[in-house]
């Protein structure tokens, strides 16, 4: 069936062969370019940085070989506010966010995808690697993409069942990036051999810790152990994120020579505890702010009730193995929880991090972490 598509454009390989294969699908596309920031630098360096001039100027160039038309859309206030703005206040909570989600979540299938249907679109494509399937009863359900390595399905699972309705990924069943390359390059895409971007996009030098301190200064204040005992001074707490290992300033060595890591932060009397990798060791995450990627357990099928524990698999990180865990939803003081208890401790886990449930390849839904639990008591970790 043709429909109307709004290929979202980000002047890289990925995007470019997602809106040619739209446009070969038989589909009425438009391509068009975000600009999420309005002091763009004219250049990227390597595979820094990302949304340049130099970036919508690609796009340009392979809207052009595809012969779709192509616009360039202002989001940048939206940006800032969503996404910038948010991951400012995150860390002054001491939380440790993922801009990545956010923007998907706020930018190219909120912002965007309202556009978008507002303008009579009927779907917006974009170069993520992560599958639609459809069930039985023609319920759409997020997927892994066909290649593990490139699979971005965590960034997505933010998604709802409104939107993944109107979602397209093009490149979902591809089985390597190197083919997506190939593709670029026989069809004359200049960006076929484009690096791809990497760090946060509106910190293109990849120093947080410094855009951080910019943005918010930094007071020096105390690191302490377990305890509570003081053992050294940090510079800025806001910095620093849990696991973090280098950086930290501490007078006191351990008694048996290991080394110390971050386990919190405390924003709000500037304080960082810190103590062995072992007292990393999460047994607990919970989130009041949850979604469901699709249908959610109770009418898919695998639980008769959301407060009910089902199987699953949970994953933290964009790049983390997901690990089988049981989740339910709990109740709390302000309202429902989603709990996740991992079959095995997980490591490092920070409030503000996304975790993402699966089952098999199917992503269930997320949720920010707001709060863990340590696997390890105070006394037996230091």
């Amino acid at each position: 069936m043709r429909v109307k598509v709004l290929a979202a454009m980000s002047g890289g390989v990925d995007s470019a062969v997602a809106a040619a294969r739209a446009a070969d699908a038989g589909h009425e596309v438009v391509g068009v370019h975000l600009a999420l920031s309005r002091q763009r630098g004219t250049l990227r360096t390597g595979s820094r940085g990302c949304c340049t001039i130099e970036d919508s100027m690609d796009a340009q160039r392979a809207a052009n070989i595809i012969g779709i038309p192509y616009y360039v859309w202002d989001f940048s206030e939206r940006f800032k506010l969503d996404v910038v703005d948010n991951f400012i206040a995150e860390y002054a909570a001491g939380r440790t966010p993922n801009p990545c989600l956010r923007c998907n979540e706020r930018i190219k299938f909120a912002a965007l995808l309202e556009k978008a249907l507002a303008l009579g679109f009927d779907a917006v494509a974009t170069g993520h690697y992560a599958s639609i399937l459809t069930d039985e009863a023609g319920n759409r359900e997020l997927h892994r993409a066909a290649s593990w390595a490139k699979d971005q399905s965590y960034v997505l699972g933010v998604l709802n069942t409104e939107q993944l309705a109107h979602c397209m990924f093009p490149l979902g069943a591809t089985p390597s990036k190197a083919e997506i390359r190939a593709e670029a390059a026989e069809r004359g895409f200049s960006v076929a051999n484009k690096p791809d971007s990497h760090d946060i996009c509106f910190i293109p030098d990849g120093d947080t810790r410094g855009w951080l301190a910019e943005k918010m200064g930094s007071e020096p204040g105390a690191i302490l152990d377990r305890s509570g005992e003081r053992i050294g001074t940090h510079e800025g707490a806001l910095a620093f994120t849990v696991g973090q290992r280098k950086g930290l300033n501490v007078g006191f060595p351990t008694e048996d020579g290991k080394p110390r890591f971050v386990l919190e932060i405390r924003p709000k009397t500037n304080e960082v505890v810190v103590g062995p990798r072992e007292a990393l060791a999460v047994a607990e995450i919970g989130g009041s702010r949850f979604s469901w990627a699709g249908l959610d357990p109770v009418a898919s099928g695998i639980t008769d009730a959301l407060g009910q524990r089902f199987d699953c698999e949970v994953q933290i990180r964009a790049h983390a193995d997901p690990v089988p865990a049981v989740a339910h939803l709990g109740e709390t003081e302000t309202g429902p929880e989603l709990v996740i208890v991992p079959n095995d401790p997980l490591n490092g886990v920070s409030p503000g991090q996304s975790a993402v449930l699966y089952l098999g390849t199917r992503v269930l839904g997320q949720c920010t972490i707001d709060r863990t639990v340590s696997a390890v008591p105070v006394s037996a970790a230091g």
